[in-house]
């Protein structure tokens, strides 16, 4: 036993990369090793689930929690760490928004398992099975964790104290974060621990782009040959950095490639889909409503590409059930 304040690090639905990008510390995982103590890290570190139940409440000084929640024993795990926690820190997109995955939300729970389990072209399933949360095999009774009709951001199931969003966050601020924390530094309850600025404020274009933009077609940038110094916007290129946080160190923009929103909307928005809408109808140069629709049409897929990263905690959240579609997810 020490006196060094408890860490936990968990990863619930996510697909590992901000439990990598906590690895990409490098030499200074050795530094907070040595200030903390790391009471659970399944991916690096044998740590069992009743080790946490048998701690006291808040017991934790910080749990670190990456991934949405889209299973009960997710849920389960994002109460238990809670109770147990003084800190909650939602660590990525996917905590923080419902990233990627959140995108299923455009389908139901009986869309994605037909597909997995009986229409995708590798599929052999004839007995047509479906997992279920409990089965009896051989006279005993086998459970799984049950699938739920949604992916959930992170503080729609749990009190969530800090966010760190990013796909992943740069080690440079998961450091910042865990310091901030160990120096009793903390921002108000409820503060995202990135600066307070869109991406275009700290994009290495910003001096490239016109007073006034003004598109008459919008391209895809696999369409084009991208000018690695001009600003994507004026290129006719889909960038989402005027509605998006900066704090990503622009890792995108640095290999040529338009933000895609992965740090969420900036400070004040709640919806960062809505406001890009808002944002490219005023650059837009077109006379007429036939006119934007032609533009906007060319726009392949405009709900994924919006909401990429943030579906789940968006004003949409979700399609209605029974609702058509023909969405390209």
């Amino acid at each position: 036993m020490t006196n060094k304040p408890k860490v936990a690090i968990c990863w619930l639905g996510s697909c590992g990369g901000c439990d990598e990008a906590v690895v990409d510390l490098n030499e200074a995982i050795l530094q907070v090793a040595d200030a903390v103590e790391i009471i659970l890290w399944p991916i690096a570190m044998d740590f069992k689930y009743h080790n946490i139940e048998a701690m006291g409440d808040n017991e934790i000084t910080l749990s670190i929690i990456n991934g949405h929640v889209r299973n009960s024993e997710q849920e389960e795990m994002a109460k238990l760490l809670r109770k147990k926690s003084q800190i909650v820190l939602a660590l990525g997109s996917c905590a923080c928004f419902g990233g990627t995955p959140g995108l299923a939300n455009f389908r139901t729970k009986e869309d994605i398992f037909n597909w997995v389990y009986r229409d995708a072209p590798t599929v052999i399933n004839p007995k047509g099975n479906y997992p279920q949360p409990e089965v009896q095999v051989g006279g005993r009774e086998l459970t799984l964790p049950e699938f739920y009709e949604d992916v959930h951001t992170l503080d729609q199931v749990i009190d969530v104290d800090y966010y760190l969003p990013g796909c992943p966050p740069p080690p440079e601020l998961i450091l910042n974060a865990i310091n901030a924390v160990l120096e009793e530094k903390l921002p108000p309850k409820g503060s995202t621990l990135t600066p307070h600025k869109p991406l275009c404020d700290t994009c290495p274009r910003n001096e490239t782009k016109p007073d006034r933009l003004a598109l008459k077609e919008i391209k895809r940038i696999h369409e084009v040959d991208a000018d690695p110094n001009t600003c994507f916007l004026a290129q006719g290129i889909l960038c989402l950095g005027p509605a998006t946080r900066t704090g990503c160190g622009e890792a995108c923009i640095n290999i040529n490639i338009p933000c895609r929103g992965c740090f969420g909307p900036v400070e004040g928005v709640v919806d960062g889909g809505t406001k890009f809408i808002s944002s490219l109808a005023s650059i837009l140069d077109a006379e007429d409503e036939e006119e934007v629709k032609r533009v906007v049409d060319t726009i392949d897929d405009l709900a994924g590409y919006l909401y990429r990263f943030s579906l789940p905690a968006s004003l949409l959240r979700r399609r209605r059930v029974g609702e058509e579609t023909n969405l390209k997810i």
